[in-house]
């Protein structure tokens, strides 16, 4: 079977062929450290977080490389409006995003550069840029002179006035063309600053991901990810200051992850629906919030609603119990279906629903040998997906201190059915519903699981 990936360039599904099938190389985008990471944040670790997995399991090598973006005007602006030094901004924030993303069941990326790390390599791109007459230096700027190459915008495929709006600089009197961007721009005293040919200045946001993609994965890599709003203009200058620098094809496939709609629109600081991952996690377990970013094609705009950790953690719950009731097994074969789906494009929609019709045949199955290949088939499932992580058991009882009491109850009311005493028996299996503890009755004894 072959892994199949869309790539944006092309606009289509291409059959993914690395550049060296011993070692396999991806760079996704990473976050600017400014404040908590929001949902839509996440989106594209979790994605290339179970692409990263899979790429794992079918090569022998691969290199995973995700940025942190230490230097940006967004960062500066933070700094003045709260008085807070800029080394402590992004210390404080980079810790809190490894954290929540590490509660979303995120493997940590092989390689995390920092663009504040690599302003010689910014540089020197840049230098070689004005050498081969792609980009030029006006008042105290250096800007990529978006003529010079003539096919640029075509992944993107914007319109020549569509590239002038996105120029992420204001149209100005020093700019040859408008549609040029900013490779490196004057610093005042009072921001961060490096020594240049061109006089202190920093980087502008573009050329700092082309430095350290090539740092870590050559001139030429295999994939590159990142969410669909970064397709244009970050990623159509990316790969022009590359192919400019360097040479085609600097990627081989591009993958972009549709955007997050929060009721009904897209999500936006502007309209105020912006959804933290801190906030999301103090409602539910990491693994809820990371099934509810899987359970739409990460193509696909994915609507997140007030049900939408509840419809998961539920799901979560179904698959479980299913363990839970089989008893303890390692992971194992993963089901055909699951890996037939993931291999086409990532359809995690489709894994999962794999993985609950193996929950179902586990349920059904009353012979021990079937119910352990079941049941490690769905720990290998939950395992390339960064699911079913927790022991079944301790994540049907959650977190809370009552689970003796909860014990002592269930004893109780099994005493008393076992005297006959069915009003008791009722009351106390009502008492624990109202907490939000279901009880489930078995050959084996009851069992019990929080529902809220």
């Amino acid at each position: 079977m072959t892994l199949t990936v869309h790539n944006t360039l092309a606009r289509a599904k291409e059959p993914f062929e690395p550049l060296d099938p011993e070692h396999v190389r991806l760079y996704v985008c990473g976050p600017t450290v400014y404040d908590l990471a929001h949902i839509g944040n996440a989106r594209p670790v979790v994605v290339f977080d179970v692409l990263y997995r899979l790429l794992k399991r079918l090569y022998p090598r691969v290199t995973y490389v995700r940025n942190i973006t230490d230097v940006d005007d967004k960062i500066n602006a933070r700094a003045k409006e709260t008085g807070e030094a800029i080394e402590r901004i992004t210390a404080r924030t980079t810790e809190a995003f490894h954290a929540d993303m590490a509660a979303l069941g995120a493997l940590a990326p092989d390689i995390e550069p920092r663009a504040t790390a690599h302003i010689g390599e910014m540089i020197e791109m840049i230098e070689r840029l004005i050498a081969d007459n792609h980009a030029y230096e006006a008042d105290g700027h250096v800007l990529f002179h978006v003529p010079s190459m003539p096919d640029y915008g075509r992944l993107s495929r914007h319109s020549r006035e569509e590239l002038i709006a996105g120029a992420r600089v204001d149209v100005a009197p020093y700019k040859r063309d408008p549609a040029d961007f900013v490779l490196w721009k004057p610093s005042a005293d009072d921001l961060p600053g490096w020594p240049s040919p061109w006089g202190r200045g920093r980087p502008g946001w573009h050329i700092e991901c082309s430095a350290m993609s090539r740092a870590y994965l050559g001139d030429a890599f295999d994939i590159h990810g990142g969410g669909a709003d970064l397709i244009f203009p970050h990623h159509e200058n990316e790969l022009a200051q590359s192919v400019c620098a360097h040479g085609p094809p600097f990627v081989r496939y591009w993958m972009h992850n549709g955007y997050l709609v929060v009721k009904g629109d897209k999500m936006s600081k502007s309209l105020g629906n912006v959804l933290t991952v801190r906030e999301l996690l103090a409602d539910a377990p990491g693994e809820a919030v990371r099934l509810a970013l899987l359970q739409a094609h990460y193509r696909a705009p994915l609507e997140f609603g007030p049900d939408t950790l509840a419809e998961a953690k539920a799901g979560l719950d179904r698959l479980y119990r299913a363990l839970r009731d089989a008893g303890a097994h390692e992971p194992g074969e993963l089901p055909p279906a699951v890996l037939e789906a993931l291999l086409d494009d990532l359809n995690t929609p489709a894994a999962i629903a794999a993985m609950h019709e193996a929950a179902t045949a586990l349920n059904r199955s009353e012979d021990a040998g079937e119910k352990a290949a079941l049941a490690g088939a769905l720990l290998g499932a939950g395992e390339l997906l960064g699911l079913l992580r927790e022991d079944p058991t301790a994540w049907l009882h959650g977190e809370g201190d009552d689970a003796e009491e909860i014990e002592a109850l269930v004893a109780e009311r099994g005493a008393a059915r076992r005297s006959r005493d069915f009003a008791r028996a009722d009351a106390i299996r009502d008492g624990l519903a109202a907490r939000g503890i279901a009880l489930e009755d078995g050959p084996d004894g009851t069992a019990w699981r929080r529902t809220a």
